[in-house]
Order: structure tokens, then C-alpha cells, then sequence
């Protein structure tokens, strides 16, 4: 069985473990704690370590998602979540573009600890509020390659094309790695997954 170690980051509040939750066939194992600062205004827990759910695809492909801390004083569990992922999701909240700015910051951090594939999910994109892909590309100073994915967070579907789009990108990475070595093509899984 292969397992693909996704990471799910991105600001404070931007929707993290919702997102996980929406769509983890095992309960979702968090670490939520009661906030006590000026941020309780915002919302009432906060992740201080990580969130952790599984998706099983089939027999042979399972997805683990480790899910970040979004508050700064928590940045040191960043690195070493990232250890062995094979790509990562920055959530942004589309509708709070106060956030634009760290989501970048968190964005160049990931990067910086791993050339691996990435999405970034313009979450909230059911609010009247939320900004248009194209906005928010140039807000966050991202290039036509980058993907941007629109979704909400709390409906299943839309978090599951969130999840292809970068499983995607990583089979397809994957794919040309081992044509560049001569050995072969991978062998791409069947990700249309009837299961989700």
C-alpha cells in the first residue's frame, strides 16, 4: 500500500481543521485549545500542535492530512510536520484579506522546507465576500503555475477536488521522475475514487 502525506496549512482561522474534518473517514485527532487572547474574537479554539485525518482511495492508496497550527507563536511545528509530506495545501480564507499577507509568508516558508507540489485552496469561496481566483492570485503574488483551487471548506466535494488537484500534481511529479531515470513510468493510481 502506498501512503501520500499531505500537509494543510495556512493562517489563523483560515478553515484547517474544518477542512480535514470534512472529509476524514477516521475522527479527526486535534489538538484544539480554548483561546485566551484578542484572537477569541475571531473564534473560540485554536489548533496548538496539529490535526491528523486519513482518507483510504483503495486498496492500495491511503492519504494521511496533517493539518498546522495558523497562530505564529506555533510556527515550530511547521517544520517538522513537513517532514515526508509529498505536498502541502496553504488554505487561505478568501473573504479575510487581512490574512492575504501571512498566507504568502506561509506559502514561501513551505516552500523553502521542501520542493514538493502544492495547492493553494481560496477557501470560503461561498461567502459574498470572498475574493475572485484571479484577485487573490495577485494579492498573494503567485504566477499563472500556481494552482489556485476555490472551495469551502465544510462541503465535502469541494474539499475532495482540493485533494485531487494536488494528488494529481504529485502522481503526475512522481511520473516524471521516473521516466527522467530511466526506469520506467510510474504507475499512476486510479484516483477517481468512487469511494469519497
Amino acid at each position: 500500500m502506498q501512503t501520500v502525506k499531505m500537509v494543510i496549512t495556512g493562517p489563523f482561522a483560515a478553515g484547517k481543521t474544518q477542512f480535514i474534518q470534512s472529509i476524514s473517514e477516521i475522527e479527526v485527532v486535534a489538538t484544539e485549545r480554548r483561546i485566551t487572547d484578542e484572537t477569541a474574537r475571531v473564534k473560540t479554539e485554536t489548533t496548538v500542535a496539529m490535526d491528523f485525518g486519513r482518507i483510504t482511495i483503495d486498496e492500495d492508496l491511503v492519504l494521511y492530512l496533517f493539518g498546522t497550527p495558523g497562530q505564529k507563536r506555533f510556527d515550530f511545528m511547521w517544520e517538522i510536520l513537513s517532514e515526508g509530506m509529498l505536498g502541502f495545501i496553504v488554505l487561505v480564507d478568501s473573504s479575510r484579506p487581512e490574512t492575504f499577507r501571512e498566507a504568502k509568508r506561509i506559502l514561501n516558508v513551505f516552500r523553502s522546507y521542501s520542493d514538493t507540489p502544492y495547492v493553494i485552496g481560496a477557501n470560503k469561496q461561498d461567502r459574498e465576500d470572498a475574493w475572485p481566483i484571479e484577485d487573490l492570485r495577485f494579492a498573494l503574488g503567485v504566477d499563472a503555475n500556481s494552482k489556485i483551487v476555490p472551495c469551502v471548506g465544510k462541503d465535502k466535494e469541494s474539499v475532495k477536488q482540493v485533494l485531487l488537484e494536488l494528488l494529481y500534481t504529485i502522481l503526475e511529479r512522481i511520473d516524471r521522475a521516473s521516466r527522467r531515470t530511466c526506469e520506467g513510468p510510474a504507475r499512476r493510481q486510479d484516483a477517481s475514487v468512487e469511494y469519497w
